[in-house]
């Protein structure tokens, strides 16, 4: 049984999150062959201001981005 488990940024909409996990399902099925019914896949949410990358918080990149 296939278990897939993918970590975001909060922020994504319902139809990006739901089209999302339709592709790695299919692409799941596609590349090992796996049942169908057999698949699950799920997204961790998280909220910007608990992700760091490379000493910046990902709320702190978000704001310098959008000031420059």
């Amino acid at each position: 049984m296939p278990l897939v488990e993918i970590h975001l940024l909060a922020g994504r909409s319902k139809e990006q999150k739901k089209a999302l996990l339709e592709a790695v399902t299919a692409a799941v099925q596609q590349s090992i062959n796996a049942p169908l019914d057999t698949i699950k896949v799920w997204i961790q949410e998280f909220p910007p201001d608990e992700y760091m990358s490379a000493g910046i918080l990902a709320s702190e990149k978000k704001q310098t981005s959008r000031s420059q």
